[in-house]
C-alpha cells in the first residue's frame, strides 16, 4: 500500500477542520496503510516559529514529501491564492513524478501551475474515502482556471 503525504494549510479553524476531516477519510480508506500529516508533527525541541524549529520542520516535511509514494495536496485558498507551503510541496512531488491528488473544497478558480500537475481532482474530503490510492485513478480538473 503507498505511503501518502497531505500537504495542507492549517492556519485558520476552517482549514483545521478540513485536515481533520481528510485524516479522518484517509483513516477509513481500506486503500491506505499509512499517511503522513505536518498538522500533527509540527512539534520539535525548539520554540515554535524559531529559526531551528523551521529548520527542522522543514526537513521533516521535505523528507516525507521525498518518501511519500502520493501526495494529497489541499488547495485552500486564502486572498485568491494557495498556501505557498502546500504549492511548494505539490510542486516538489511533481518534479518527482510522484501522482497528485487534489482537494479543493472552496471550489475557487485555481492557477494552471496547480491543475496542470494533478493526477485527480476532487471537491470533497469525503471523496477520499472511497478513491483507489492503489491505483490512482485519474479525475480531470474541472474547475475555473486563473
Amino acid at each position: 500500500m503507498p505511503q501518502i503525504y497531505l500537504a495542507a494549510p492549517f492556519f485558520s479553524d476552517e482549514q483545521i477542520d478540513r485536515a481533520k476531516r481528510i485524516e479522518s477519510a484517509l483513516d477509513a480508506n481500506p486503500t491506505v496503510k499509512d499517511y503522513y500529516s505536518p498538522r500533527q508533527n509540527q512539534k520539535t525541541e525548539n520554540p515554535e516559529f524559531s529559526a531551528p524549529w523551521a529548520a527542522e520542520v522543514f526537513q521533516r516535511d521535505v523528507t516525507n514529501v521525498m518518501a511519500a509514494d502520493i501526495i494529497i495536496s489541499v488547495i485552500d485558498y486564502r486572498d485568491n491564492d494557495a498556501d505557498s507551503g502546500t504549492a511548494f510541496e505539490q510542486g516538489m512531488a511533481w518534479v518527482a513524478k510522484k501522482p497528485i491528488v487534489v482537494v479543493n473544497e472552496l471550489q475557487f478558480p485555481v492557477n494552471l501551475m496547480l491543475s496542470e500537475s494533478l493526477t485527480a481532482y476532487v471537491t470533497a474530503a469525503e471523496t477520499l474515502k472511497t478513491y483507489n490510492f492503489e491505483q490512482t485513478p485519474k479525475i480531470p480538473f474541472t474547475g475555473e482556471l486563473f
